[in-house]
């Protein structure tokens, strides 16, 4: 007789392999307020801009949001230096929101860096669990984080926490070490938040095409490359698409995004080749990109791209 019940086998390809990852959750504080103030119509369409943003920023470093739940968005980001600048981005991007009938809207947000098991797009175990809890600790306009976060933080950034407290944690035997994340600028503090999440000056991209040369320095901004006119980096190639790909600056590094019909295909120096289609990748050291053709053809003008700061 045949089971009907899945096999073990089954099950465990359901599940991925456990993988290191920053847990994020970002809950609007005094969402209730909001919709007894101003009535469920205009308090949905301030906490819906709230998710959207938000959702907008984490895709911007690298991130992904997991679920929604109510007013909180929960996501991973690809390690604690990712998931750090994206909560400072996240406060001051919601911070300077405008107020709604003298209402401002504020988030807290709570992260933990830590193995995580991955099935069906959602994460579990207890890295997802202690993030939660940080985020429980944190007040309106607070970044709430464990002390092992900070330690995987880059040494700039690690400048910016200080120590709260160790805490009893529920399902923990020990106290945990809670620490907060700066992000806001203030008299009493020896480094501001600006000073992190700046591009330096000297980060640079360089492209070069059929002769000619592109410098790509501007912060948060975005160039094209295609067949288009209109395009920074024009192409004469009809595999190309108008608008191919784009390559976005976000604070000092830099990102290319196919957008294309035929795929956007990059070689970085020393590596093998990969093709992206409808992805994004961040480019490092020098390489080149070849728009709907793999830079190996016979035939096919690279573009040519240098980063370095």
């Amino acid at each position: 007789m045949t089971s009907s019940a899945p096999s073990a086998s089954v099950a465990a390809a359901k599940i991925k392999t456990q993988q290191a990852l920053a847990v994020l959750f970002a809950d609007i504080v005094g969402s209730t307020r909001l919709y007894d103030t101003l009535g469920d119509v205009q308090a949905k369409k301030m906490v819906d801009e709230c998710i959207a943003l938000m959702r907008k920023i984490i895709g911007q470093y690298g991130g992904r949001v997991i679920k929604t739940i109510g007013d909180e968005v929960m996501c991973t980001l690809p390690e604690a230096d990712s998931a750090c600048l994206a909560a400072c981005d996240l406060q001051q991007k919601i911070a300077a929101l405008p107020a709604v009938s003298s209402i401002k809207r504020t988030i807290r947000v709570g992260m933990h860096v830590g193995s995580v098991l991955q099935e069906r797009g959602d994460v579990f175990g207890d890295t997802v669990n202690l993030a939660a809890r940080m985020a429980g600790f944190a007040k309106a306009g607070q970044i709430i984080t464990t002390r092992v976060t900070v330690q995987s933080l880059s040494p700039l950034l690690q400048k910016n926490t200080r120590r709260i407290a160790a805490l009893a944690v529920k399902g923990k035997g020990d106290d945990v070490e809670v620490c907060e994340i700066i992000w806001q600028s203030g008299e009493e503090l020896t480094m501001a938040t600006p000073s992190i999440i700046t591009p330096p000056a000297h980060a640079r991209l360089e492209l070069r095409y059929r002769g000619g040369v592109l410098n790509f320095e501007q912060a948060n901004a975005s160039l094209f490359l295609g067949r288009d006119p209109s395009c920074q980096v024009r192409v004469s190639d009809n595999m190309a698409s108008r608008q191919h790909a784009r390559i976005e600056r976000r604070q000092n590094k830099f990102f290319l995004i196919d957008q294309s019909t035929n795929g956007t295909y990059v070689l970085p120096a020393g590596e093998p080749e990969f093709a992206l289609r409808r992805e994004e990748v961040m480019l490092r050291g020098n390489g080149q990109i070849g728009l709907g053709h793999s830079v190996g053809q016979a035939g096919v003008d690279a573009v040519e791209y240098s980063v370095t700061g």
